[in-house]
């Protein structure tokens, strides 16, 4: 069997390796909130929608499956649903004073999470997924 390519082969590792830390950090820290409920507050708590179908393409999934999320939502009082002052046939949705308890509390909960598995790296390794951390941004944001 050939060599693989070498490009091929880190694109791999370094997309297996940010699967991982993205699964890891979701379902480590989701005692108090799924990760898909979690990740629907962030998008309202960022201004990136305020509607459910809004929601909806953005995390692309159905509309049905985003519905039972924001119901979700607003049963627990994190989020609150008005009627659209321009379109009475829409809702329009909003974080409440819980939700973005929320969110912050999940950030927060991440952050320390990522912080306890650095904290054993030397300042060398640290320096070093810094560079690759800047790279990773650039190359995702191209």
């Amino acid at each position: 069997m050939p060599d693989r390519d070498p490009l091929l082969s880190l694109a791999s590792d370094v997309r297996i390796a940010c699967q991982h830390v993205s699964r890891r950090v979701r379902f480590d820290n989701c005692h108090e909130i799924p990760p898909h409920h979690f990740s629907a507050l962030a998008k309202l708590s960022m201004g990136l929608a305020s509607t459910a179908g809004e929601l909806a393409r953005i995390e692309e999934v159905s509309a049905p499956s985003m519905t039972r999320t924001v119901n979700s939502l607003v049963e627990a009082g994190f989020v609150a649903r008005t009627l659209d002052p321009d379109d009475g046939r829409r809702h329009l949705l909003s974080l409440t004073e819980a939700g973005a308890e929320m969110v912050q509390r999940t950030r927060a909960s991440r952050d320390d999470w990522m912080v306890r598995r650095l904290q054993g790296l030397s300042p060398d390794d640290l320096k070093v997924l810094r560079e690759a951390t800047d790279i990773l941004q650039t190359a995702t944001h191209a």
